[in-house]
């Protein structure tokens, strides 16, 4: 049987596209079924996604004898085209253990970025490094944390085998909350608690658009030097807004001011994961009380903190850490005193975020899961 590659065009093909990795889990203890309506709202163009608004992309299957079996994303940024000329990128990459199946989707992805004048490919990007970047290649038996992916070990194999090599690995670090941190690390804290130039206070949720633009402000600047950074848009920041505002808890989203300025945020989400593990990825009929119930008791085992940033001028300084430490330990008291959390993760975090990954040792986290994106000239 030959393996058939096909843009997505029809509903039924979206549908389809969307569906296919709800099948291909089904017995992956570790995998955590995303809400449907989410995964249909990323890939639905510029009505549901801002990201269309300066990005294309195309969709494909791959079928045998009518039956899907493996799904990909080809696309182009704008904003990427603007740092590196010529870069496309594919994602959302899923298939069965079907290796034919697996080149073939991956060809059809360069194909069609060739056909947009790109000259390299990089993935899996989905769609954008804000979204759910890099293949999960260490840390299988884990469950992903809120935002997080999770992929089948042989989609590696396929990536690899297809010319791609190592970009950069983004690496999930794993720590206990409920004990607190180091000693070293506590007189950190104190020391800056004693300070009356810093003043660590949580969001403002009755100023959240305010709030929102301004930590995704603060978020821009610091780390527009990092490896693959493109800036969120206005229409992404408003985007982004709209969608954590449920899950935003002020005492877990803190922001550090420096003589009355603001200079640097932690944000901080309870693990929706564990709030829709049971609903298969829909929330009708029932599956929206239940989850309603869960964001209004706001409890979770694990937290994760997905964005952290202090502006330009500190970086490097031992302001910047002592903020970062206060940011972390008053978030820790919150969710373990407010939220029963138990456990953190802190990520996704560069391989070489020299700064970052020294916080992560600090406080005694441990790598639990990579991610890798690949790269090749196409």
């Amino acid at each position: 049987m030959t393996v058939r590659i096909a843009p997505v065009v029809s509903a039924a093909d979206r549908r389809a596209f969307i569906d296919l990795p709800y099948r291909l889990y089904r017995q992956d203890p570790f995998w955590r079924p995303p809400l449907r309506s989410e995964v249909a709202q990323l890939v639905g163009g510029p009505a549901t996604n801002p990201w269309f608004l300066h990005g294309r992309a195309q969709l494909f299957l791959a079928r045998r004898a009518g039956r899907v079996v493996g799904r990909i994303s080809a696309h182009v940024d704008d904003l990427v085209q603007a740092a590196r000329p010529g870069l496309g990128q594919w994602g959302l990459f899923e298939c069965e253990e079907d290796a034919e199946a697996g080149a073939a989707l991956i060809a059809a992805a360069e194909d069609w970025l060739r056909g947009q004048g790109m000259t390299a490919a990089q993935g899996p990007m989905s769609l954008s490094i804000w979204d759910e970047p890099g293949l999960l290649i260490d840390g299988h038996e884990t469950a992903p944390v809120v935002m997080m992916g999770h992929h089948a070990r042989h989609l590696r194999p396929m990536i690899e085998q297809a010319g791609y090599a190592r970009a950069k690995d983004l690496h999930g670090w794993r720590l206990p909350v409920t004990q607190g941190f180091p000693e070293r690390v506590n007189r950190i804290v104190v020391a800056g608690e004693r300070n009356s130039r810093i003043r660590v206070r949580e969001v403002d949720k009755r100023r959240f658009d305010a709030e929102a633009a301004l930590i995704l402000g603060i978020l821009n600047e610091a780390w527009a030097n990092n490896w693959g950074f493109v800036p969120l848009t206005d229409a992404e920041v408003a985007h982004v807004g709209r969608k954590l505002r449920p899950i935003i808890y002020p005492d877990l989203v803190r922001v550090a001011e420096l003589d009355g300025d603001p200079v640097a945020f932690m944000m901080t989400l309870p693990d929706v994961n564990e709030w829709t593990a049971d609903l298969g990825g829909r929330l009708l009929p029932f599956g929206w009380a239940r989850l309603f119930w869960r964001i209004r008791k706001g409890r979770a085992r694990f937290m994760r903190v997905p964005l952290m940033g202090v502006r330009q001028h500190l970086q490097g300084t031992r302001m910047a850490s002592l903020l970062a430490f206060m940011m972390i330990e008053h978030s820790r008291r919150a969710a373990v005193d407010n939220h029963g959390a138990t456990h953190a993760e802190i990520g996704w975090i560069l391989e070489d975020n020299g700064p970052m990954v020294s916080i992560a040792q600090a406080i005694e986290a441990e790598i639990a899961r990579t991610y890798r994106i690949y790269e090749k000239p196409i």
